[in-house]
C-alpha cells in the first residue's frame, strides 16, 4: 500500500518540476508565447492549489481509498492528453485538468498513512513520505532534461506528460487490489465541502492570476486592471463568507478559527514567500539558461540538481542542529536565499556560465529554502491543536501552492517584460532580465527575513 500511495505522490510531485526543463521546447513547437508557458507550469497549479482542501474533504466523505483511486485516473487522463496536444491552449487547459487530478489524489495519501500505520511503522512511513518529498523536485528537473534531450520517437517534450501513464495504469491495477477498504463510520463524521466557498476562492485565484500572465503581453489593458481589483473584492467576499458560515456552526473552506491561531498567518506569509521565490527562481532561470545561455535541456535539467538536492538534505536533516540554533534556522535560511539568488544572477550576468561558484549559489539558494520551508512548516503545525490539525494543514498548502502559482506569475511576467528583442534601443538581454528578476527575488526573501524576526505571540 505504501508503495502505491507513495509511487502516485511521487508521480504528482515529478510533474510540478519536470515541466520547467521542457517549457523552452514546448515554446518553439508548439509556437507558445510568453505568457502561453507561464499558465503551462501554473495552469497546474492553479487547480490543485484551489481544490486541495476539497480534495481532502471528499476523501473523508466518499472513502480515502475510492476517491485516490477516482483522482490518479484523472490525473493519468490528463497526462495522456497533455502528451498528445496539437496547441497551447489544449496543453493549458489539460494542464488545469492535470492538477485536479493531483488535488483529488494526493490530500489521501497522508491520510491513508495515518489510518493504516501505528507506532514505529507509522514514524518509518511518514520518513520515506519524506524522503519522496525531498528527492521529488531534483528527480523532476534531471528526468524532465533527459526526456526532453532523447526526442524518443522525434516526440520532443511530449514524454514528460507521457511517462506518467504507464506509471498511472499500473498504480490504478496494483491499488485497486492492496489499498485498504474504506471505514464507513470514519466517512459519517466528515465535513462538508462548502461548494460556494470553493467558488469564490476559485474565481479570486483565476481573476489574479489571469491579468499577471497575460497583462504584460496585451500592454496591460483596462480588463487587467479590473480584474485584479475584481480579484480583492471577491476575496474580501469569501473572507466574509467564511466567516458568517463559521459563526452560523458551518464547516467553512478556511476556518477563521485556524486563521486566528498564533503563528498561522506569519507562517502563511512566509511559506508564500519562500514559495514564490523557488517557484520564480526555478522558472526564470530555465528561460534563461536555455533561452539564453543555449543550453541543452539535460543540461538544464542537471544545472538545478545542486538546488533540488540541497533542499532535500537539509529538509531532513536541519531537527538534528541544537536547540539554541532552532530560532535563527527560518531568518537565517530567508537571508541565505537572498544572497544565493543574488549570487546567482551576479555569476551569469554578462552571458558568462557562472563558472563552478555558480554552483556554489545553486546549493546556496536550495539550502536557504529548505531553512526557510521546513522549520516554519513544522513549527506552526506544532502548536495547532488536535482538533484543527486537518485544517491547518490544507490551509498551509494551500498556501504553498498559491505561493508557486503566485512566483511563476510575477516573476515570470518581470523576466518576459524585460526581455525584449535584441539589437533594440534600450533592448535588455537575457542576463539583463534575469538580474532584474534576482534583484527582485532577493528583496522578497528579505521580506521573509523580516517577518522571520517576529515572534510568535503566546
Amino acid at each position: 500500500m505504501l508503495a502505491v500511495v507513495l509511487t502516485a505522490q511521487f508521480m504528482a510531485l515529478l510533474d510540478v518540476f519536470i515541466v520547467n526543463v521542457a517549457v523552452p521546447t514546448i515554446g518553439s513547437q508548439l509556437h507558445a508565447s510568453g505568457a502561453a508557458l507561464q499558465l503551462v507550469v501554473a495552469g497546474y497549479t492553479i487547480t490543485y492549489a484551489v481544490l486541495l482542501i476539497t480534495g481532502a474533504r471528499l476523501g473523508d466523505l466518499l472513502g480515502h481509498r475510492r476517491v485516490h483511486l477516482v483522482g490518479l485516473a484523472l490525473f493519468t487522463a490528463a497526462s495522456l492528453a497533455c502528451g498528445l496536444a496539437q496547441s497551447a491552449g489544449e496543453l493549458i487547459a489539460f494542464r488545469l485538468v492535470q492538477g485536479a487530478g493531483s488535488a483529488v489524489m494526493i490530500p489521501q495519501v497522508l491520510s491513508l498513512i495515518q489510518r493504516h500505520f501505528t507506532g514505529e511503522a507509522r514514524v518509518k512511513a511518514l520518513g520515506v513520505y519524506s524522503a519522496v518529498l525531498a528527492t521529488g523536485a531534483a528527480a523532476g528537473q534531471v528526468l524532465g532534461g533527459v526526456l526532453v534531450s532523447a526526442d524518443l520517437f522525434g516526440t520532443g517534450w511530449r514524454p514528460v506528460f507521457l511517462v506518467n501513464v504507464p506509471v498511472g495504469l499500473v498504480l490504478l491495477l496494483v491499488g485497486h487490489r492492496v489499498l485498504p477498504r474504506d471505514d464507513a463510520r470514519a466517512r459519517e463524521r466528515a465535513y462538508g465541502l462548502d461548494l460556494p466557498g470553493l467558488l469564490l476562492l476559485g474565481s479570486a485565484v483565476s481573476l489574479l492570476t489571469v491579468p499577471l500572465v497575460l497583462g504584460q503581453e496585451e500592454d496591460w489593458p483596462l480588463w487587467a486592471w479590473l480584474s485584479l481589483a475584481a480579484a480583492v473584492v471577491i476575496f474580501v467576499v469569501f473572507c466574509a463568507y467564511e466567516s458568517r458560515l463559521s459563526r452560523r456552526g458551518g464547516t467553512p473552506l478556511i476556518a477563521p478559527r485556524v486563521l486566528r491561531h498564533p503563528g498561522i498567518g506569519l507562517a502563511a506569509v512566509r511559506l508564500l514567500a519562500v514559495m514564490a521565490v523557488n517557484a520564480g527562481y526555478m522558472f526564470t532561470l530555465t528561460l534563461h539558461i536555455q533561452g539564453g545561455l543555449g543550453y541543452s535541456a539535460l543540461r538544464a535539467g542537471l544545472t538545478f540538481a545542486p538546488t533540488a538536492a540541497v533542499f532535500g538534505l537539509v529538509g531532513l536533516t536541519w531537527r538534528r542542529l541544537p536547540a539554541s540554533w532552532q530560532r535563527l534556522l527560518i531568518p537565517s535560511g530567508f537571508l541565505l536565499t537572498a544572497l544565493g539568488v543574488a549570487c546567482v544572477g551576479w555569476a551569469l550576468h554578462g552571458g558568462g556560465d557562472g563558472g563552478p561558484w555558480l554552483y556554489l549559489a545553486f546549493a546556496g539558494v536550495g539550502a536557504g529554502l529548505a531553512l526557510g520551508f521546513g522549520p516554519t512548516l513544522t513549527g506552526a503545525l506544532a502548536t495547532v491543536r488536535p482538533e484543527d490539525a486537518a485544517d491547518a494543514s490544507g490551509l498551509l498548502a494551500t498556501v504553498t501552492q498559491l505561493g508557486q502559482l503566485t512566483g511563476v506569475a510575477a516573476f515570470g511576467t518581470l523576466f518576459l517584460n524585460r526581455l525584449e528583442s535584441p539589437g533594440a534601443p534600450g533592448a535588455y538581454t537575457s542576463s539583463d532580465a534575469l538580474l532584474a528578476c534576482v534583484y527582485a527575488l532577493a528583496a522578497t526573501s528579505m521580506l521573509g527575513a523580516v517577518s522571520g524576526l517576529v515572534r510568535r505571540r503566546r
